[in-house]
């Protein structure tokens, strides 16, 4: 049977690999799923938690506070997509490092 471990050992997994992606990657389509990756690897977590602990009435609010963390990462989602858009419509360019030089 899978245990709560077994699904916060895969949740530290994919956390690391979107840490390892934001740390390592400079492309910025790349840096957004990490984040991604990151956010999905806490509902994991999350999820773990409210399935193992589902006689308590806090079950309901670990689905809730998941609901609200999918809806922040689409937004986030969204509004980094545009603004890559519109950066590479600009520079012709989404390279992170190159990006930085645009600070005022």
């Amino acid at each position: 049977m899978i245990s709560l471990s077994h699904y916060l050992f895969l949740s530290a997994c994919l956390f690391c690999l979107g840490v390892m992606g934001v740390m390592v990657r400079r492309n910025g389509i790349i840096l957004l799923m990490s984040v991604e990756l990151m956010l999905n690897a806490a509902n994991l977590a999350i999820l773990a938690f409210a399935r193992f602990r589902a006689a308590s009435p806090s079950a309901e609010n670990g689905m809730v506070l998941v609901f609200i963390v999918m809806a922040v990462a689409a937004a986030e989602v969204g509004v980094g997509l545009a603004i890559l858009v519109n950066l590479f419509r600009q520079k012709r360019t989404i390279d992170i490092d190159y990006l930085r030089l645009l600070q005022g």
